[in-house]
C-alpha cells in the first residue's frame, strides 16, 4: 500500500511538472518579449530610422553651413583684409557627416538598450555607415571653392583607428577626403587643442557637430542644468560659429544625466533614465 501510494504520488508529480513547465517557459518568453518592447531606445531609433524630419534637419544644417561659407567667400573677395589665412570648416564625423543607424538597429535586435563599446568596435570595420543627407554635397562645395574641410573625431578601435575612420568616410562616398585633413583622437574627447592648431593656420568659418562638446570643452559637465545654462550663454553662436545636428542616442548629454558617457545597462541606470524622461 505504501509503495503504491509513492508510485501514484510520483506519477502525479510528473504530470504536474509536465503541465507547469511549458507555462513557465511561455511566461519567461513573454517577459523577454515585454522587455524588448519596452526598450528605451525604441522611440529614438525608430525616429532616426524612419523620420523625414530627422533627414530634413541634416539638409537644413548643411544648407546653413554652405551659406556661412558663401558669406565668408564673398567677404574675402570684397575685402583686402590682413587675414590671409586659407578658409576652413571643422566638422565632427560620427552622427554629423556619417550616420550609424545600422549599428543601433543591430544593438536593439540583439537585446541591447544602452550603447555597448565592444559591439561598436566590432561594427565599425564593416563600413556600414552612410553619409548624412547633404554632407557629401557640402564637402564637394567646399572642395570646389578652395575651402578645407577638416574632419575631427574621437574614436578608439586600437592601432587601426585612423585607417578605419578614413575608410569609413571613403566608403560612404567622401572619396576625396585627404588623410592630412582627418584628425582622430584616441585618448580623449577633448578636441580643443586640435581645433586651436587648425585655427592657427586657417580662418575657420564654422564648426559642425552633433554634440556640444564638439564645439567647446566647457560643455563637458555632469549637470544637466549647468550644461543648458552654458548653451544659453552661447545662444548667439548657434547657426553662426556652431551648427548642430540631431542625435537622440548618444553624446555628452548622456554624461550630464548619468555622470558618464557610456552607462552600463543596469536596472538602476534604467531608473535614472526614466527619472530624466519624466522630469524628476
Amino acid at each position: 500500500m505504501t509503495t503504491r501510494t509513492l508510485k501514484t504520488g510520483a506519477a502525479a508529480a510528473l504530470l504536474l511538472s509536465a503541465l507547469v513547465t511549458p507555462v513557465s517557459a511561455a511566461e519567461a518568453q513573454t517577459e523577454t518579449e515585454r522587455a524588448e518592447l519596452t526598450n528605451p531606445l525604441l522611440y529614438a531609433i525608430a525616429w532616426r530610422q524612419t523620420a523625414a524630419e530627422f533627414r530634413a534637419l541634416y539638409y537644413q544644417g548643411f544648407a546653413l553651413a554652405q551659406l556661412r561659407v558663401e558669406q565668408a567667400l564673398a567677404a574675402r573677395k570684397a575685402s583686402a583684409g590682413n587675414d590671409t589665412r586659407a578658409l576652413a570648416v571643422i566638422t565632427d564625423v560620427d552622427e554629423t557627416v556619417l550616420l550609424s543607424g545600422a549599428y543601433w538597429g543591430q544593438l536593439i535586435a540583439e537585446g541591447g538598450d544602452f550603447f555597448d563599446d565592444a559591439t561598436w568596435d566590432a561594427w565599425v570595420p564593416n563600413n556600414e555607415f552612410v553619409a548624412s543627407p547633404g554632407a557629401r554635397e557640402f564637402a564637394a562645395f567646399c572642395e570646389a571653392n578652395g575651402v578645407t574641410l577638416f574632419f575631427v573625431t574621437n574614436r578608439d578601435q586600437g592601432e587601426a583607428t585612423f585607417e578605419l575612420a578614413l575608410g569609413n568616410l571613403r566608403a560612404a562616398g567622401f572619396e576625396n577626403v585627404r588623410a592630412e585633413n582627418l584628425r582622430v583622437l584616441r585618448q580623449t574627447s577633448n578636441k580643443e587643442a586640435v581645433q586651436a592648431q587648425i585655427r592657427s593656420d586657417y580662418h575657420v568659418i564654422a564648426s559642425l557637430g552633433d554634440n556640444l562638446n564638439d564645439f567647446a570643452r566647457r560643455y563637458y559637465v555632469t549637470d544637466v542644468a549647468e550644461r543648458e545654462a552654458l548653451m544659453h550663454a552661447d545662444a548667439a553662436r548657434f547657426g553662426a560659429d556652431y551648427i548642430v545636428f540631431p542625435n537622440p542616442t548618444d553624446g555628452h548629454w548622456i554624461r550630464a544625466i548619468f555622470g558618464e558617457s557610456e552607462p552600463a545597462p543596469t536596472e538602476a541606470n534604467r531608473q535614472v533614465l526614466r527619472a530624466a524622461a519624466v522630469g524628476r
